[in-house]
């Protein structure tokens, strides 16, 4: 018998659905609101500019992203010290009550500077509950995989990541396609917020009706401080987690969460055009992630990764020229498709290469620390960066230079890692 099957397959089952549903709703909250981000503007930021309105709004995206690691510390540390299921129950109530907040806030129109702050407030909750939510889920999915199937289970952990951003797509199009302009400026936008609500429920039951993995209720050595045992202990892994996430964040926050405001504001196309796009690219980081975790069971993590960082480093550029030579439909499906697929090459074995490294005890920590740190540097700001360095240099391709800065760095972590996998629970797998 694997080691984490002692509740059976069915159990096993249960356990790993709760922590892809819970994360699919999870990021679907916190995503949306980048999606929407161009309604949002003209509601809580109406500054008779344009692109001062859009820059405010896709900085306050960014705000969210000041708590990840504050989150990945105060609820990863939790994780480790009352278990996985206690840590991701309450990232989700957390996450539910900024969705409440952004969904209800009173429009500018009607209290004034309170209503961004109020806006500011709901990010920053969510901020800090999903600075938790990828650590503590990771962990909980290695936990209930067997032997030599780590990568393919581990895997499911970007699928849910992209599923999340999918159904945000999907419902935002939706909305788009069903509703004018106007509408959706007037109150539009809020629906698919009030959806995500749905995760309160769904999400408290199904994480309180499974059981911990065997390995963390039998781990040897259970921690009391798993944040100064981790920084002290494993600091070189951290570092190297945080290298790795650099791609991982700036190419999922550029290529996919950014791309509908890029192709509404870059290339005039239309908000349901450029979110149906958006959508069939998440489709493709969905598939190739699960297969490219799958591979990477038997191939080690690290060659699929560096070989997709490689191909988004040299063909960036190029998908972007192609895409504003001549801005249509047809194109921006193709790109989308082209790099989502490398996103999920990429991304699908990066949850259990960044979960091996560290042992059972701190792992829900030591992968929050790293990759959450990450995210707030590299990626939270992406969109802003994004914007800016178009503004600032008048090149529409701009965005590009930066996905290629972040997948050249990545490699080198990548390239430079020396370790194996510091689990209790599984035959080793290579890195």
């Amino acid at each position: 018998m694997s080691n984490g099957s002692g509740q059976g397959k069915q159990g096993k089952a249960a356990a790993i659905g709760a922590a892809v549903a819970g994360t699919v709703f999870e990021y679907y909250d916190f995503a949306v609101y980048g999606f929407l981000a161009i309604y949002i503007a003209k509601v809580f930021f109406p500054t008779g500019d344009a692109l001062t309105s859009l820059l405010l709004t896709v900085a306050t995206f960014g705000v969210g992203f000041f708590m990840r690691p504050v989150g990945a510390i105060v609820l990863g540390g939790y994780a480790d010290r009352a278990g996985r299921k206690a840590g991701l129950t309450l990232t989700i109530s957390l996450m539910a009550l900024g969705t409440g907040i952004i969904a209800l806030a009173p429009s500018y129109e009607t209290i004034g500077v309170a209503a961004p702050l109020l806006i500011v407030v709901g990010r920053l909750l969510q901020g800090f509950s999903g600075g938790g939510e990828l650590g503590s889920a990771t962990a909980f999915l290695l936990e209930h995989a067997g032997e030599n199937q780590r990568g393919r289970i581990g895997s499911l952990q970007q699928v849910s990541q992209a599923g999340s951003l999918l159904l945000g797509s999907l419902v935002s199009a939706a909305f788009a396609a069903m509703l004018t302009q106007e509408q959706m400026v007037a109150w539009g936008w809020r629906i698919p917020f009030l959806i995500g609500l749905l995760i309160v429920p769904i999400g408290l039951y199904l994480r309180a009706n499974v059981k911990e993995g065997e390995t963390f209720t039998k781990r040897d050595n259970p921690s009391q401080q798993p944040i100064r045992d981790v920084v002290s202990l494993h600091g070189g892994k951290i570092a190297a987690g945080f290298g790795v996430t650099i791609a991982w964040t700036v190419c999922t926050y550029c290529l996919l969460i950014y791309m509908p405001t890029f192709s509404v504001r870059e290339l005039g196309l239309l908000p349901a055009q450029s979110l149906l796009a958006n959508a069939l690219g998440l489709v493709a980081v969905c598939v190739f992630a699960y297969l490219s975790g799958t591979l990477s069971d038997k191939v080690g993590r690290r060659p699929p990764m560096i070989l997709a960082a490689a191909a988004i480093a040299l063909s960036a550029y190029f998908a972007f020229a192609y895409l504003t030579a001549a801005p249509s439909l047809e194109r921006l499906i193709l790109v989308q498709l082209f790099m989502g697929a490398l996103v999920g090459i990429y991304t699908g074995p990066a949850p259990s290469l960044m979960g091996e490294m560290f042992p059972v005890e701190v792992r829900s920590s030591g992968f929050s620390i790293a990759y959450n740190f990450a995210v707030t540097i590299f990626g939270g700001f992406a969109p802003f960066i994004s914007t800016w360095l178009i503004a600032s240099t008048g090149s529409k391709l701009a965005p590009a230079i930066y996905v290629m800065i972040a997948t050249v760095i990545s490699i080198a972590a990548l390239t430079l890692l020396r370790t194996t996998p510091s689990t209790a629970d599984a035959a080793p797998a290579r890195a």
